[in-house]
């Protein structure tokens, strides 16, 4: 771990640099400007060197698609690879920032240099806003050394990138990461295919959660939409309506269709164990993998990550079991 002394600031948008409009607030352009107006009047700013680069388009982070993601990636990796910056400080809107740091973990397997994002729940130049706040204490993060790896900080905390969670839609302290159980095995090491410099490719992915009422012709409408990856969020320890053998039949079926399933927890802290109660056994014979303890932004995430890679199901599976980055472990 040592201090950053090439940083770049990368800025995707959200409500940090936000501007109003006659529409209501909008990603606005003119950061960097405002960026350092305001740290020179800052006795207490951190003094290191950083360049700032802007995403095009600016985004609202509710507008965030994986091309962004890749985007993001792809950016960091040239900042590092390219241009000798030894640390990435990205600016990102707060609806998607979990899911955002999440996915750059698995994007990023491998890359010696840490990336920390934040953002804020009010603009900059709103009264009492908690941008500067969470910007310079990011900074001070950079200045005092970073392990490498992709972290989130808000509010004066540091969160593992794919643990942490968005808990509230108003108050400061907005993100957390719940203590949900993790056992997995780490893996012995990160596969070539899965190294940050490896080129990846848009997936298609869904989240479905199990509800009372949930019917086989509601999964195989989502699962026949040409969907590669879906999250299944189960109820408790990864249970569901295992009495209903349509189901159950047409989850067996997009298995062997070749759409990889993966079973997290809907409760904020829980995980799966399909073992504990006879109907999570059943799901897991139709094919389901279990993501353990894994939130949904990180089991996302993952998901993008591996078959992103172009991995097949099977060897997906594999590497989903494993521990890559703290995920699960």
């Amino acid at each position: 771990m040592r201090a950053v002394k090439n940083l770049l600031v990368l800025y995707t948008g959200g409500t940090i640099g936000m501007l109003e409009t006659a529409e209501g607030l909008a990603p606005a352009g003119g950061f960097e400007a405002r960026m350092r107006e305001h740290l020179a009047q800052r006795s207490d700013a951190p003094q290191l060197q950083w360049t700032l680069r802007e995403m095009n388009p600016l985004l609202d982070s509710a507008n965030m698609q994986q091309a962004n993601w890749l985007a993001m990636r792809d950016a960091i990796v040239e900042a590092v690879e390219r241009n000798g910056h030894d640390g990435v400080l990205v600016l990102h809107g707060t609806d998607t920032l979990a899911y955002s740091a999440a996915a750059l973990s698995f994007l990023l397997l491998g890359l010696p240099t840490p990336v920390l994002l934040t953002g804020s729940m009010l603009p900059a130049g709103a009264p009492d806003s908690d941008a500067w706040d969470n910007l310079i204490g990011a900074l001070r993060l950079f200045e005092s050394g970073l392990e490498e790896g992709v972290q989130l900080y808000f509010h004066g905390q540091l969160l593992h990138g794919c643990r942490a969670s968005k808990l509230r839609s108003e108050a400061f302290d907005a993100f957390a990461a719940l203590p949900r159980h993790r056992d997995g095995e780490r893996a012995e090491a990160t596969p070539a295919v899965l190294d940050y410099r490896q080129p990846r490719q848009p997936v298609k992915l869904a989240v479905l959660p199990v509800f009372p009422g949930l019917q086989a012709e509601h999964l195989r409408g989502l699962l026949d939409s040409g969907v590669q990856g879906l999250v299944l969020e189960c109820y408790g320890s990864g249970t569901g309506p295992s009495d209903d053998q349509a189901l159950l039949d047409a989850l067996h079926d997009a298995r062997q269709g070749g759409v990889m399933i993966v079973a997290i927890s809907q409760c904020p802290i829980g995980s799966v164990v399909f073992d504990t109660y006879a109907a999570g056994s059943r799901l897991r014979d139709t094919g389901l993998v279990s993501g353990g303890g894994m939130t949904r932004e990180a089991a996302l995430g993952k998901l993008f990550g591996l078959l992103g890679a172009g991995l097949d199901v099977q060897a997906a599976e594999h590497w989903f079991a494993l521990d890559l980055c703290g995920e699960r472990a």
